[in-house]
């Protein structure tokens, strides 16, 4: 059992010690919380508020550039029923150990055993005997020895690029989900948004290649600025990135740009599930036949310089690169190389840059997470949560924003006032 972390900010912290009995002991700044002889204190929510309390007070603040970055954790379990003709499939977001899992239903567990054999894949639990769920070094292998190796089987031979075609259609059809009513994602994007409208928008990025961001967006009537065009058919082009919306008053006497509000940008870096080619253009449907998604394996950082994901990443180490910059990563396990490198380079470059990580559990990790974990207890720019998206999306600061016109009645009231006095 032993202690465990909920949050670190420098020298500020929130620890539980955890027992057979449950939570035994809370620990406030590393100091052992007192409850003062108060009989059974529920020690768990004493610690989840006093948390929250943390993490709102540092979010409650506008920062001029806000970026968000999502993965898995922001998908996984969310998902409404999908019906197909007759049948009523309950589809949530899947983890890359589940998509093993559905990858061996569909294929059968024999023929996904001989399929490990012949693309070398050799990873297994000493105790069990059993594959280690990696599906990512599965693909990897598999890309690799598929123009040269063929199976000896006469009667029912494998064919390596067959089997690739359907896990990465089994993979798209798992990660086209339908936005739950009771979904975090409409609430994120409401509390994320409510800013000062001088500020630049909001950049979301999702890892993800399902639409749960867009669908939200959608469902609350908002703008989504996503790199392509309004017009039919939606086509990509990096400049839509460039494009803003805003309100022309003819009866204003001053000539001024009015940013409506509810506007965000959303990219991609890894695709979308409704995302293909069209000749030479990329473009959006709701239903596509071959998408644009860079699936998991190891060649994908070398896929992250090709179009349209490059544009996405240039946009990310570019904002990243900006001032009073806040990139809040939630969901992501510091796992992807080249994202990894330029949130690397912002801690150690852009003075401007701070961090808050929002995962499950925070908790030391081998990798890349773990010199972030080490980081975030001596510098005060680093912020790790362990939340689920659910519920950080809920206690997000809930702040004030004000459009033109606010901000005119709001000067004018201080002039008034200042006059009066």
């Amino acid at each position: 059992m032993g202690r465990k972390y909920l949050y670190i900010n420098g020298q500020k912290s929130v620890e539980i010690e955890e027992g057979e009995g449950g939570v035994n002991a809370v620990y406030i700044d590393g100091k052992l919380h007192d409850f003062g002889g108060e009989e059974n204190p529920d020690k768990i929510a004493f610690a989840h508020a006093t948390k929250r309390k943390k993490y709102s007070s540092f979010l409650n603040s506008q920062f001029e550039n806000l970026v968000i970055l999502t993965g898995a954790g922001s998908s996984v379990g969310i998902g409404d029923n999908i019906v197909t003709g007759e049948i009523t499939e309950e589809r949530k977001g899947r983890l890359l150990i589940d998509l093993w899992d559905d990858v061996e239903l569909q294929l059968t567990k024999q023929v996904m055993d001989r399929f490990c054999v012949l693309v070398r894949y050799e990873d297994k639990n000493e105790e069990t005997n059993q594959y280690i769920k990696n599906l990512e070094k599965l693909l990897s292998l598999a890309n690799i020895s598929k123009n040269y190796v063929k199976d000896s089987e006469e009667d029912n031979p494998l064919d390596i690029d067959d089997i690739i075609k359907k896990i990465e259609k089994l993979i798209q059809q798992k990660c086209t989900l339908i936005l739950p009513n009771d979904a975090p994602h409409s609430i994120f994007i409401e509390r994320v948004t409510k800013r000062k409208v001088t500020l630049p928008r909001v950049k979301i990025f999702t890892l993800n290649y399902d639409t749960l961001f867009e669908q939200a967006g959608r469902k609350k009537n908002f703008t989504i600025i996503d790199g392509f065009s309004f017009s039919h058919p939606r086509t990509f082009s990096g400049r839509n990135f460039d494009l803003d919306v805003v309100s022309r008053n003819s009866s204003r006497v001053k000539e001024e740009d009015n940013f409506v509000q509810k506007v965000f940008h959303l990219y991609k870096p890894h695709g979308s599930v409704d995302w293909t080619r069209n000749g030479n253009d990329i473009v959006q449907k709701d239903w596509v036949e071959k998408p644009l998604m860079i699936f998991p394996k190891d060649s994908k950082y070398e896929s992250s310089y090709e179009q349209p994901y490059f544009e996405m990443m240039s946009r990310f180490q570019q904002y990243l690169r900006g001032e009073n910059v806040l990139l809040i990563c939630i969901g992501f396990k510091f796992n992807d190389k080249h994202i990894v490198t330029s949130i690397i380079e912002a801690l150690e470059q852009n003075p401007g840059f701070q961090l808050v990580v929002v995962n499950r559990t925070i908790d030391e990790s081998p990798g890349n997470f773990n010199n972030v974990f080490e980081a975030s207890k001596k510098h005060n720019n680093i912020v790790l949560i362990s939340e689920l998206f659910e519920d950080f999306a809920i206690n997000f600061p809930d702040l004030k924003s004000y459009n033109q016109e606010d901000l005119k009645k709001i000067n004018l009231s201080n002039q008034n006032e200042q006059q009066s006095l």
